[in-house]
């Protein structure tokens, strides 16, 4: 949410059909933002987001409220944030695969210094790849086949991992 207010809610949403038609479904555009356009919600840009931007003295970032009423939504603690940031981090972790599988970074290290440098991946992680790793290859696949049941698709593991799950091979 930071990254899309920081960027721009109306750039997310010119880019995300491009990304769709060219990598498919799992990159299909959030139908929010339809309403978060409608009511002129661009981000930073404009001062009107998913943050408040109207107090510079504060240095946490603090939700502008009102965005759940635009997208129809009543929040809850419901929902474990451990799980939520599983699910972010196990779909990234799958592209991380994919972009090595269709040979768009040429090993796991440049996939793994990428990472660290150009989207500021927690270094004491080692990386994407190193990260799978220290997590286990097959408990990684096992993970997204639980939220691909669950959620769909998206989730569903590219070919390398669940090659390498079924074969014991790890990317170090």
């Amino acid at each position: 949410m930071t990254l899309l207010d920081e960027v721009g809610i109306d750039v997310g949403a010119k880019i995300s059909p491009i990304l769709a038609s060219e990598l498919g479904e799992r990159f299909a555009p959030p139908q929010a933002f339809e309403q978060l356009l409608a009511d002129d919600r661009k981000g930073r840009k404009n001062g009107k987001g998913f943050y408040q931007y109207n107090d510079k003295s504060s240095k946490k970032k603090l939700v502008d409220e009102s965005v759940y009423g635009v997208l129809g939504l009543t929040p809850n603690d419901v929902h474990d944030s451990d799980i939520v940031a599983q699910r972010c981090t196990v779909q990234m972790l799958n592209e991380a695969v994919r972009c090595l599988e269709q040979g768009i970074i040429a090993s796991a290290r440049d996939g793994d210094i990428g990472a660290i440098f150009g989207i500021g991946f927690p270094p004491f992680l080692g990386g994407p790849f190193k990260y799978i790793d220290s997590l286990g290859v097959d408990n990684v696949v096992a993970i997204l086949q639980g939220y691909q049941q669950q959620f769909g698709e998206r989730f569903e593991p590219c070919q390398l991992l669940v090659d390498m799950a079924q074969e014991g091979r790890t990317f170090y």
